[in-house]
């Protein structure tokens, strides 16, 4: 017996993947190299740090018109922008901050941190749509096709979307 034929074509790829491959070029005109320094930034330097501050923009040396071989790329300055009155605490946290960017980033890429004290952009709180009530008979057709299954949570689950999406909507 021979094993089925594969399908040629496209296999599908994390959406991240494809988000951080577009914003890449975007994030370069601020010097990133790539879109992870701002996207998991968060993840790089903790949630109370990243709350107080947010990177700007990578500030590279100019480079000599011809590169001796055996001289290194310069490192650059991560530019910070910080929340005003907080300057002072993100200025002592900079040389964790410096090592946690170089190693996400597997090298020696930034060396300093400049700090800029403006306010970071604050989302403002969504509230989420407001939707109608559910409708009896929606919650009756819900529950009698979630009638086979023996787990009461995936049953409450599954009869809480059956009734959003068999509500007609105003």
């Amino acid at each position: 017996m021979s094993a089925p034929p594969r399908r040629k074509g496209r296999i599908g790829r994390p959406l991240a993947e494809i988000v951080l491959r577009q914003l890449d070029p975007l994030v370069a005109r601020q010097g990133f190299g790539e879109a992870s320094l701002i996207m998991q930034w968060g993840d790089i330097v903790g949630a109370r740090v990243a709350g107080l501050c947010a990177p700007e923009r990578l500030q590279w040396p100019a480079r000599a018109r011809k590169p001796a071989p055996d001289r290194p790329q310069e490192p650059a300055t991560l530019i910070l922008r910080v929340e005003p009155g907080f300057g002072l605490e993100v200025q002592h946290m900079a040389p964790a901050i410096v090592e946690r960017v170089n190693a996400h980033l597997g090298w020696r890429c930034v060396a300093r941190v400049t700090l800029r004290q403006q306010p970071l952009t604050a989302r403002p709180a969504r509230r989420p749509p407001r939707r109608p009530p559910p409708d009896p008979a929606a919650r009756a057709q819900a529950q009698s096709a979630t009638d086979g299954i023996e787990d009461a949570g995936l049953r409450a689950a599954l009869v809480r979307l059956g009734e959003q999406a068999l509500t007609p909507r105003r």
